[in-house]
């Protein structure tokens, strides 16, 4: 089952000598628990295309369909709902609210749609990433591999479709950076879910079962594994 169908998308910043094509009429699609990983230099348009995917910017031309749903056929409140019940997000930097502990955190984007939290889900949740004996601790307590896990955890406690990661390891060290990439992988795996990372790294695309490259826009699949 296709959970993310992409066709045709394409981007354009600014006009006359400072117009930017971002995307080229990108196309492919990812299948329910696939993990995808997304490799380009920087300014070559990856960060463009999760934007896009996520809803988080608007393409100029082209579709992005999610579970069937069009998120641009949407309004623009129908996608930031849609967007929070269906779309994870992961970022570079952590995006954690200071004065809330880790258990907290997790799952704040439930209470965001006043939904009760399940006690089960977030018990494994916890467990999966590893943070069962943090779950008091405030952001300032943890380390910046800890606080990544408590952001993986926020944006899986949705069981979202799709989850979205923007340069994850991208403040860590080499190590919390392959903690991070193995937990995505498993947490892909345990609730088949379909993950699409950008990753500067080439290093850190070996977990991916698909991995493309996008150059001055265009988006090209690599296979499932890259020589370095």
């Amino acid at each position: 089952m296709n959970i993310l169908k992409v066709e045709n998308l394409r981007k354009v910043y600014g006009s006359g000598e400072a117009r930017v094509e971002a995307l080229k009429n990108v196309s492919f699609s990812m299948q329910r628990g696939e993990f995808g990983a997304v490799v380009g230099a920087s300014g070559s348009g990856k960060s463009t295309l999760l934007n896009c995917i996520g809803g988080l910017d608007k393409a100029d031309s082209g579709r992005v369909l999610i579970s069937d749903r069009d998120i641009f056929a949407m309004g623009e409140n129908e996608r930031t709902v849609f967007r929070r019940q269906n779309i994870g997000f992961i970022f570079q930097s952590f995006h954690l609210i200071q004065e809330l502990n880790v258990e907290q955190n997790i799952i704040f984007p439930l209470l965001l749609d006043y939904r009760k939290p399940d006690k089960a889900q977030v018990e494994e949740i916890l467990e999966v990433l590893g943070l069962e004996n943090r779950r008091k601790h405030l952001p300032g307590q943890l380390s910046g591999g800890q606080q990544q896990r408590v952001a993986i955890g926020r944006a899986l406690i949705t069981r979202p479709a799709l989850v979205l990661a923007d340069e994850p390891t991208g403040n860590l060290d080499s190590q919390s950076s392959q903690d991070v990439m193995d937990l995505l992988c498993r947490a892909s795996r345990h609730y088949q879910q379909t993950v699409l990372m950008i990753t500067h790294n080439m290093n850190l695309t070996s977990a991916a079962d698909r991995i493309f490259r996008v150059t001055d826009g265009v988006l090209e699949e690599l296979g499932s594994k890259v020589e370095n």
